[in-house]
Formats: C-alpha cells, structure tokens, sequence
C-alpha cells in the first residue's frame, strides 16, 4: 500500500505551515481524504499533485519531424482509436501508423519532447468541466490544436449480474472486494482516485488498488477471469466482454497536435477518416460512444454538456 502521510508530514514536505495545507485542499486540489475525522494524503498523489502543478522547468517542444509515410501517436488507450489507426492504414496503404500506450500524460510529454505527431488525453481539469487545455498549457510552451475524437462513457466493470451489488464508487470499499486498477498518469486512474476521493474511501482498504494494468481490455479481462471484482475502465469493454457496467459519467477524449503540424497530409488524411461510413460503422460496433463531434476543434469553455447530444 502506498504511504499515507498526515498533514503535518504534507505541511513539511511542501515547506508550508498546516494552515495552508487547509488551503490547498480546497482552493487548488491538493489529493486528500478523511478518516476518523483526519485529514490523510496519499503519499503517491501529492508527488503527482506538485509535478503537475509545475509550471516553471527546462522545456522541450519540438514537434516530430514529418516521416513520409508514417503517424506516430502516443498517449492514453482507447480501442476504437486503436481500430481506427487500423482502418487509416487499410485506407492509406503507403502509411504505418503506430501508437505507443503511455496514458494520457505520457503522450502530452512525448508531444512535448517532439517524438509523436500527436497525443491521444482525456485528462480531467480541477474544475470539473474541462479536459486536457491546463494540463497541455502546463507541459508545452505553445497550446496544440485540440481536437475531439470522441465522448466515452467512464465507469466501473463489474461480472454479469452483479454479484456483489456495487451502484457505485462507495460500495468499492465493502465486503473485501478485490480491484484491478489503471497506472498512474491515466486518465481513467486519476478519475478514479478522485471518485475514491469523493467518497472517502482510503484506497488503502482496496485490495488489489497496487494492481496496474496497461490497457482497458486487460482490466477486463481481470473481472472476467474472477481474479477481480471490478475495475474503472470504459463501457466499451463491458459491451465486448459481457460484463455488466456501472457509470460514472461521459467524457471527452481529444486528439492534442502541434499548430505548427496541424495541416500537414498525415494528419488531415488521418482526421478525414472521421466523416466516413467506414468510421461511423466502427463506432457503431462499440458501446458507450458518442462520434457526433469527431474532427471538431475544440476550445476552452465548452463544456460535456455542451459536446454531448
């Protein structure tokens, strides 16, 4: 289990006093949690907490050099993006397109170290309503294009007929259950935390929390094979697996590129993929989507509710 720290240790380890800790809990986010009346912070989230709350470090942007021929992508897993680089490479058979699993903020950071074309997040910002801008403007110099691929239904993977009764984060907590988790820098694993969050629950108490796997399908496969009782992860999995889903809300996955890259021929041959049948059948085969704004360019102050049909 990861340490928990109490606010004195927080307060020493940030190098401010315990008042502000109270501070930074509610006005910027600093990861906590009460138990028995205290205030205790996952030791793992507060380093998190500060290495995406820096603002000022040796940057590097550069954008990938064009390959003739090639799509690099990097960044957080999704499959109907991955069936789609597929689809790009049966459309467009002089290209190899690849993609490199790294969640959501290792494709940002690739972006930033200039060895991708483009970074697949879905990355929650602190307040609630926006996804992925504060967390590109923090690593890149320049803000990238943000495009939206799709809106995907988060939440959690349970066996068929849920066995154990869960209808939400809280039930997580009871009767033992084991969980099969996501790593660190996805974003399905920061929703988590925060939903844990939320609901107070010391993910010291879930067993299996320690658990990481790389994929949404692997998760799955997890609460398939009986090894856990559930797992976040996105509906689409359910569909495939036949497992049953609890949601947690809808959410918006976006395709961040370099301004500088934005209309050359990869790229455009690759986001004019979105406005065909051959795309909408794909999506179509897959439960908890929503394509309706795919290749839109999105900008800060639109909110889920203004995406979503």
């Amino acid at each position: 289990m990861k340490n928990l720290l109490s606010t004195r240790e927080v307060a020493q380890f940030l190098g401010v006093n315990e008042k502000m800790v109270y501070t930074l809990i509610s006005d910027k986010g600093l990861p906590a949690t009460k138990v028995t009346g205290k205030w205790l912070f996952p030791a793992h989230l507060v380093e998190q907490w500060v290495e995406n709350s820096t603002i000022n470090f040796p940057r590097r942007h550069e954008s990938a050099p064009p390959a003739e021929g090639v799509l690099l992508v990097a960044g957080s897993n999704d499959i109907l993006f991955e069936r789609t680089l597929r689809l790009f490479m049966d459309a467009q058979p002089d290209y190899i397109a690849a993609f490199a699993n790294m969640g959501s903020m290792g494709g940002i950071k690739a972006l930033r170290r200039g060895v991708c074309h483009m970074a697949t997040s879905h990355l929650k910002q602190e307040d609630g309503a926006e996804y992925n801008f504060a967390h590109a403007e923090r690593e890149l110099e320049e803000r990238p294009a943000v495009v939206n691929f799709c809106l995907r239904e988060q939440g959690l993977l349970v066996p068929r007929g849920n066995p154990a009764g869960i209808s939400c984060v809280a039930d997580v907590a009871g009767g033992g259950l084991t969980v099969a988790n996501r790593p660190l820098g996805t974003g399905t694993r920061l929703l988590f935390d925060s939903e844990l969050a939320a609901a107070g629950i010391n993910p010291a108490r879930l067993k299996g929390y320690e658990n990481e796997f790389s994929r949404h399908m692997d998760v799955g496969l997890e609460v398939l094979s009986g090894r856990a009782d559930t797992a976040p992860a996105i509906r689409a999995v359910a569909g495939l697996l036949g497992l049953d889903f609890i949601p947690l809300g809808w959410e918006r996955f976006d395709l961040l590129i370099p301004r500088d890259t934005f209309f050359e021929r990869h790229i455009q041959l690759f986001m004019g993929l979105f406005t065909t049948p051959e795309f909408a059948a794909l999506a179509g085969q897959l439960e908890g989507y929503d394509t309706s704004r795919a290749g839109r360019v999105v900008f800060p102050g639109e909110t889920l509710r203004e995406t979503r049909r």
